[in-house]
C-alpha cells in the first residue's frame, strides 16, 4: 500500500467516477483503476461498487475512507512543518520552462506558492525544452521544468505532471466528421503539417509517438515550423495546416469553438513534463522549497 494509492482511492470515492477522478489527478484512466485494484488486491476487499451512473464504497471501502483522508492529511502537515521553518529563509527563485509548462502549468503553481509562502521572488525565464536544459547546467536557473527529458548525467529530470498529446485541426466539415470516429491513421500523409522547432520537448515527444505509431515522418508534408504556441493555433484555426500540441494549449480555443482537437491515436497519449536540477549547481533554501511544494501539488507520478 502506498500514499498514490490511496489518493487515487480519496479522489474516486470523493468524485464517484474513475474518469473523473483521473482527469482531477491528471492521471490516466487505466493508472486510477490500475491503484484501485492494487489497494483491493492487497486489502482482500471490494471498496467500490459501480453503477449505471457512478461508483459508490461498498462497506469495506466507507472503514477505509475516513482512515485513507487521515493519512493523506498527515502527510501534508508533516511536509507543511519541515518547510514552514524555510519561510523567512526563502528569498529569491530562479526558474527556467519551456512553452507549454511556462505558459499554461506554472503560472497557476506560481501563484499559489507565492501566496503560501509570501515573501518570495520568482523570475521566470522561458526558452524551448532543450535550452532549459543548457541553462540548467551552466547554473542560469536553478530549476528548469521541460517537455522532455535529456541525457546529461549531471542533470536529475523528475516527472510532476501528465500532459495529454493531441492532434488540432480547423473547425471545418472537412475535419468535424471525424469527431465521431477518431482522426484517421490514413489521412496523416495527406495533411499539411505545422510543427515546433527542433529544441521543443512536444515536437520530440510527438515524433517519438508517431514513429511508435508506424508512421514515416519523413513522408508528413511540413508546411511551417513556428516555436510560438499562439502563432501556430492561430495558423490551424486559418487553415495553414494541422499539428500536435500540448491539449493544455488548447483548451482556450477548443472551446471558443475556433478549432477542433483529437486525440493522437485510439488510445490518449501522454508525455510527461520534468522539473530539473543540476548536480553541480544545487538548488538553494528557496528553489528546494519550490520543488518540494510541487511535489506535493502533484503528488501523483
Amino acid at each position: 500500500m502506498n500514499l498514490k494509492q490511496l489518493e487515487a482511492f480519496v479522489c474516486v470515492a470523493e468524485v464517484k467516477s474513475f474518469s473523473a477522478a483521473a482527469k482531477k489527478l491528471y492521471l490516466t484512466q487505466p493508472t486510477v483503476s490500475a491503484h484501485i485494484g492494487s489497494l483491493e488486491k492487497e486489502l482482500g476487499v471490494r471498496l467500490f461498487i459501480r453503477t449505471t451512473k457512478d461508483v459508490e464504497l461498498s462497506g469495506e471501502g466507507e472503514r477505509l475512507y475516513d482512515n485513507a483522508r487521515k493519512m493523506l492529511q498527515l502527510e501534508k502537515n508533516i511536509l507543511r512543518d519541515f518547510t514552514q521553518k524555510d519561510r523567512k529563509a526563502a528569498k529569491k527563485i530562479i526558474v527556467g520552462a519551456s512553452t507549454v509548462p511556462g505558459q499554461y502549468i506554472l503560472p497557476q503553481i506560481l501563484s499559489l506558492f507565492t501566496r503560501t509562502y509570501p515573501g518570495n521572488q520568482l523570475e521566470l525565464k522561458e526558452a524551448d525544452s532543450m535550452e532549459v536544459v543548457r541553462m540548467v547546467q551552466e547554473g542560469q536557473v536553478e530549476i528548469g521544468f521541460t517537455g522532455t527529458m535529456g541525457s546529461d548525467p549531471a542533470c536529475v529530470f523528475e516527472p510532476f505532471y501528465l500532459d495529454r498529446l493531441v492532434i488540432i485541426t480547423p473547425n471545418i466539415e472537412r475535419y468535424r466528421q471525424y469527431e465521431k470516429t477518431g482522426f484517421p491513421l490514413e489521412r496523416f500523409y495527406e495533411e499539411r503539417w505545422i510543427v515546433r522547432e527542433e529544441g521543443s520537448g512536444t515536437r520530440k515527444e510527438a515524433e517519438r509517438h508517431l514513429k511508435d505509431m508506424g508512421l514515416d515522418l519523413s513522408r508528413l508534408e511540413i508546411v511551417a515550423t513556428i516555436n510560438n504556441q499562439e502563432t501556430i493555433k492561430k495558423s490551424v484555426g486559418a487553415a495553414m495546416g494541422i499539428s500536435i500540441i500540448s491539449s493544455a494549449a488548447v483548451e482556450d480555443y477548443v472551446k471558443q469553438g475556433s478549432l477542433l482537437r483529437f486525440s493522437l491515436s485510439a488510445d490518449d497519449v501522454y508525455r510527461k513534463l520534468y522539473m530539473v536540477w543540476s548536480k553541480n549547481h544545487k538548488p538553494g533554501k528557496a528553489a528546494r522549497l519550490f520543488l518540494q511544494f510541487v511535489r506535493e501539488l502533484y503528488a501523483y507520478l
